[in-house]
C-alpha cells in the first residue's frame, strides 16, 4: 500500500512539474545539487527529492516559482499587477493550499510555528529586518540554504541564498505555517 500512495504522489508532483518546465528545472537545481555532481543523473532523480518534500512544501516551492520575474509593487498582491514579499507569500498560499493569511509581513510573523533556523524545511517562512524594523521583509524557504522572495522597488521575484551576509545579518526568524492556518 505505501508503494501505490508514493506512485501517485510521483504521478501527481510529475504532472504539475509537467504544466511548470520552468518551476521544474529551478526546483532540480535548487533542491538537488548531487544530481549535477553525479556523472550519470538519473533524470527522476530530484522528483524523487521532491516527492520526499510534504505535500504542502512541494505545492509551495512549485507555485512560488511559478512567479519567478514578476515585477516588485508595493501593496502588490497579484502576478498582473505586481506582488511585495508578503502579497507573494499571500498568494502563494492561497494558491497552493487555500490557506488565508494576514496582509503584512509582521502581522504573518505571528501565525503558525516557530521554526529553529537548523529546522528549516522547503515552505517554511523565513523573516528579516530590512526596514530596521523586526520582520519587515519575509520569504518562502525551498532548502538547500535558499528562500524566494519579491525584493525591492525595482525588483522581481527570484531565489537568494541565505548564506549572503545581507541575509545572514537581517535574519530574524522562521514559521511553519500548515495548510488551511492563518488569518484573513
Amino acid at each position: 500500500m505505501p508503494e501505490l500512495h508514493q506512485h501517485q504522489r510521483t504521478a501527481s508532483l510529475q504532472a504539475k512539474l509537467r504544466a511548470a518546465p520552468l518551476a521544474a528545472a529551478l526546483v532540480a537545481a535548487l533542491c538537488c545539487p548531487l544530481i549535477q555532481a553525479q556523472e550519470s543523473p538519473e533524470p527522476n532523480r530530484f522528483l524523487a527529492r521532491i516527492s520526499s518534500f510534504t505535500d504542502r512544501a512541494a505545492n509551495l516551492a512549485i507555485e512560488s516559482m511559478s512567479l519567478i520575474g514578476i515585477h516588485y509593487q508595493r501593496g502588490g498582491s497579484s502576478p498582473e499587477n505586481g506582488l511585495d514579499c508578503s502579497g507573494l507569500v499571500r498568494y502563494v498560499f492561497r494558491q497552493a493550499n487555500g490557506t488565508e493569511l494576514p496582509r503584512t509581513s509582521a502581522e504573518i510573523s505571528k501565525v503558525g510555528e516557530q521554526v529553529d533556523k537548523s529546522d528549516l524545511q522547503p515552505g517554511d517562512l523565513v523573516f528579516f529586518n530590512t526596514l530596521k524594523r523586526t520582520f519587515s521583509h519575509v520569504g518562502i524557504y525551498l532548502g538547500d540554504n535558499k528562500f524566494i522572495h519579491a525584493p525591492s522597488s525595482g525588483g522581481s521575484v527570484r531565489i537568494e541564498s541565505m548564506d549572503l551576509s545581507y541575509w545572514k545579518q537581517r535574519f530574524n526568524g522562521a514559521r511553519r505555517i500548515e495548510a488551511k492556518e492563518g488569518g484573513n
